[in-house]
């Protein structure tokens, strides 16, 4: 049997304007997702995925000759069944030598976080059967969900990283981010998963001037990568979200949701789901938890 595991996500600075080649700051996480493969006699991938419970979601087995049909780089489809035809297919294409032998493979994926929290259930999906097809993640990833692939990145690193695409290709380099003020950032979960499809098509119809945004944000990514004072971290993270508020017509997630908390909230990724950062002493929490959002993470249990 052969184990691949991939490291969840989650984009500190640049969310939107990382897509134009800002500079950002992407935290790979301690939550992740396991593919497990084991070769079989049957010409045929039988797959199983299951959550973080160990329970069963979604199973399906898919004949080799389904898979060996011409891939066209059509768009993904609607069914997680559709969508992981497309992605072996992508990847057949990108190694011929992948699904090839006369045997097929029982393949079980398994990860460590709820499905609906966002920290990378594609990103680490598509890392994985990059590895296993013995292709290059971020041409995967272009094959078939699209994105910046700063979730590729995070997915491959052991640490936090700085992500930028220069002339479209990506340029990886890993960091150390410990700020003495780390022990008052934790992340909050808003109780619905956003589709990062959805918000890329948004910003994409709506933001203008975005030379002007990729130089601001990226100066603002080294800020606060070299931080070392609470209070200016804050400042920073509240400038980038009003940069970000402009570009994309949405109000921060703060103002809409969050107006008489004392500490500063930053939306990552995509507005509007998933986790934002907060921060606050320990007792601070308390807020978000008597507002009915359960799950409050400290960053020394959420980032690598």
């Amino acid at each position: 049997m052969k184990t691949y595991y991939s490291n969840g996500k989650l984009l500190l600075t640049g969310e939107y304007a990382v897509l134009d080649g800002a500079l950002c700051l992407a935290l790979p996480t301690k939550y992740g997702q396991e593919l497990r493969v084991t070769e079989i006699t049957e010409a045929a991938v039988e797959w199983t995925s299951r959550d973080h419970q160990g329970n069963s979601w979604f199973q399906v087995v898919i004949p080799f000759s389904r898979l060996h049909n011409s891939w066209e780089g059509k768009a993904l489809g609607k069914t997680t069944e559709e969508v992981l035809v497309q992605i072996l297919k992508a990847a057949k294409a990108l190694n011929p030598e992948f699904l090839s032998r006369n045997g097929g493979y029982s393949v079980t994926t398994e990860m460590d976080f709820p499905r609906e929290w966002g920290l990378g259930t594609s990103s680490t999906l598509i890392n994985s059967v990059a590895r296993w097809s013995e292709t290059d993640a971020y041409q995967l990833l272009e094959h078939t969900f699209g994105g910046s692939g700063y979730d590729i990145a995070c997915a491959q690193h052991q640490r936090p990283i700085l992500y930028q695409l220069v002339k479209g290709r990506p340029v990886v380099k890993e960091i150390t981010f410990t700020p003495d003020f780390t022990s008052s950032l934790f992340f909050v979960y808003l109780n619905r998963k956003q589709d990062s499809r959805e918000a890329i098509a948004h910003y994409r119809e709506y933001s203008s001037g975005r030379a002007t945004l990729v130089e601001e944000i990226s100066k603002l990514t080294k800020e606060i990568t070299n931080c070392t004072c609470l209070e200016e971290f804050e400042v920073l993270l509240n400038r980038h979200e009003g940069l970000i508020s402009n570009a994309i017509g949405q109000r921060p997630v703060k103002e809409s949701f969050f107006p008489d908390y004392p500490g500063s909230i930053k939306s990552l990724g995509a507005w509007g789901g998933d986790f934002v950062l907060a921060t606050g002493p320990v007792t601070a929490q308390c807020y978000f938890k008597k507002k009915g959002y359960d799950t409050v993470i400290p960053y020394s249990k959420m980032i690598l």
